[in-house]
Order: C-alpha cells, then structure tokens, then sequence
C-alpha cells in the first residue's frame, strides 16, 4: 500500500526526535552565514558564491542520503510526485527540523493526446516546487543592497544538498532557488525538476 502524505510526515518527525547529534539552531545559523560571509571575502563575487555554495552543498547531499534511507528505511519511490513528498515531509524535517509545503506539477503535454497525472510524474520534465516558511539558515540575516544587486541567494547550499542526494538515488535533477524572503520575496521557493533517470552504475567484475 503506497504511504501517504500524513505517513511521510509521521515518519519524519519520528526521525526528528529521535537524533541525537541535534545542533543548537542559533549556532547552526551563525556558523553558515560566517561561511558564506567568508566565501564572499575570498571570492568577491556572488555569482561565483552561489556555484561554491551549491558544490558544497552536493558533497554534503551524496553524503546524507546514506544516513537519510539508514534512518528511514524508505523504499525506492514509484515517482517523481513521491520524491517530492519524501524530500518535503521526512528529508527536510530530519535534518532541519522544518517542513515546506510541496507542489506538483507534470511535464508539457508532447501532444493534445491526455496523458495522466501518475504516467507524467515519473519522466523527465517533472517538478515540485518546495515552499519555506521558515529557514534555520536565514535566521539573523538581512542582506546587504551590494549583495542583492549581485543576486547572491544566500542559502544556496540547500541547492547542492538536493541534487547531491538525488543523484545518489539515480535521479539527475536540476535546482534552483525561484524566490527568497532575503531578497524582498513573499516567499522562499526551490524549484526541483527532473531532467533524467540515471543508470545504475554495475562495479567493474559484476556482470
């Protein structure tokens, strides 16, 4: 029987309260922004900050994700809206204690011909959306009018995280930030969308 959303929830807060290597939140966010005011200082320029907090967040994801399927004992996910709701409700409430709200939405019709919401969802060119209400990294911060107008997206790491995970569970995927409360956004919005199932690789020997 497929697990549900409220199931996906449940198990994620169970996974929540019982680590034990929790990081007090306040030094959780001051450690990541003395990070990325840092990388600011070596780099001098946003642009190149965001692509080196997204690659240290990717080594950081190919590494979670063996923790994250220990600890949770999920199965493989029969589709692309399924990731969506893992990585919303059992991955982000973990690991940070928080739970975005999730969107669906299927890829562009190749023909008039109906296609369903389940077949759609699994191939390339689906996506969610995940919605933050909260951001344990953005806490205390307020961002500068130079690094606005360089366009720095302050919490890209989470970025790197998401494709490092995927990428280790055979998804390819492309992630981005759509908004920020940072930046004078309404919202904090992360765009996932699947660009291609990856094959197993087979260790040289094996047939």
């Amino acid at each position: 029987m497929a697990t549900t959303s409220k199931q996906y929830k449940a198990i994620g807060e169970d996974l929540w309260k019982s680590r034990t290597d929790k990081i007090n939140s306040e030094l959780f966010a001051l450690t990541y922004g003395a990070l990325v005011v840092q990388l600011i200082q070596d780099y001098e320029d946003y642009a190149e900050v965001n692509k080196q907090l997204e690659k240290m967040g990717y080594n950081i994801g190919t590494r979670l994700i063996e923790d994250f399927l220990a600890r949770s004992s999920l199965g493989r996910c029969s589709d692309f809206r399924e990731v969506g709701e893992v990585v919303a409700k059992v991955g982000f409430k973990s690991f940070l204690n928080i739970t975005p709200t999730v969107t669906h939405s299927g890829p562009p019709p190749p023909s008039s011909r109906p296609t369903s919401t389940a077949q759609q969802s699994g191939v390339p060119g689906s996506s969610f959306i995940l919605t933050l209400d909260e951001n344990p990294l953005a806490e205390f911060v307020e961002l500068p009018d130079e690094a606005l107008e360089g366009g720095l997206w302050f919490s890209n790491v989470l970025c790197g995280v998401l494709r490092g995970a995927l990428e280790m569970v055979q998804m390819q995927v492309q992630v981005e930030f759509l908004s920020d409360v940072l930046r004078g956004d309404e919202s904090t919005e992360i765009r996932v969308a699947l660009l291609k199932y990856l094959e197993e690789e087979v260790p040289v020997g094996d047939d």
